[in-house]
Order: C-alpha cells, then structure tokens, then sequence
C-alpha cells in the first residue's frame, strides 16, 4: 500500500501498479436528470467537501446524464453526493500516460486492440505537467498488462493529484 503524506491524499485501495500489480484509478460517475441546475449542485457537494476534480467527462440524453469525473477522493466524493440525493457508483478505470505528440492515440489503442480488448469509453486529463488518458476497457487487468507490455505508462490516483 502507498502512504501518502498530504492530508488531502487517501491511501490507495487495491489494485495499485507498483513492481508489477495493476494501477487503476477510481472514476467516480454520477446519474444525474438532465435539468437546470443539477450539474452545479453535484460540483458544489464537490467544493464543500474540498475535492478537487482532475477530469470529467459528461454525456446526455434528453431525460438524463452521465458524469464521469476522477477526483482527489473518490470515496469521500461518492458518499457526500448520495448524502445529497445524487446516485453515484465508483468503477475502476485506468489513467495512461500520453505524450503531447502525434501517434500517441493510436499507440493506445493499437496495444488494446492487438489483445481483443474493447473500448468502452475515453476522455482525456491533464493535471499539471501530466496528460493522460482516462479509458474504460472490457477487461481492465488484462488492458493494464497490455498497456505496460506496450511501453505505456500508467498513472496512481495519488501521482495524478500531487500535480
């Protein structure tokens, strides 16, 4: 298990890629009704409780909405939206490094698919002088094992917020 000292920072749960082990980042989504207001109520739960919001990503339909967001504390984040009337879930997703040049996106998704991994969804961070991109796969282990075989890198929850 990683410690990390900032007050701010949790420990990470299982799951962490260190000498080996898969990383993966906790994604925090939330199900929202698409109406007035609601988007700006979930980040206000967010601002009182401190949690700071690497990236998001959001996606509609008439009637309702999909929030996905990596935070400072997902778990904290997740339990201060239910206390206010939010239904939202965490999932495991993993944050892989990107250089800001051309050929990146299709290195990512050439390993991915060189293994018969399927996408699911995508969407990109940038915490500092980090860039990553946040990708939900249809077997996360095995993504994370192609990504390492592939050179890629992928980040901690805790390397994202320390930008």
């Amino acid at each position: 298990m990683l410690l990390i000292t900032a007050n701010w920072i949790k420990t990470v749960g299982t799951g962490v890629r260190k000498g080996g082990m898969i990383m993966f980042v906790k994604q925090l989504s939330v199900f929202m009704e698409n109406r007035e207001g609601r988007l700006e109520q979930a980040a206000e739960v967010l601002k009182q409780q401190e949690i700071n919001i690497l990236s998001l990503s959001m996606a509609d339909t008439t009637e309702y909405g999909m929030l996905r967001m990596v935070v400072s504390d997902p778990e904290q984040a997740q339990s201060a939206l239910r206390e206010n009337g939010f239904s939202a879930m965490l999932t495991d997703v993993l944050a892989v490094r990107l250089e800001n040049k051309v050929g990146e996106l299709h290195r990512l998704t050439h390993v991915l698919r060189a293994e018969g991994l399927n996408i699911e969804y995508m969407y990109t961070l940038v915490a500092g002088n980090l860039m990553a991109m946040v990708v939900k796969t249809s077997n996360g282990a095995a993504a994370a094992a192609a990504i390492r075989n592939g050179g890629l890198v992928l980040y901690s929850r805790e390397e994202l917020c320390m930008q």
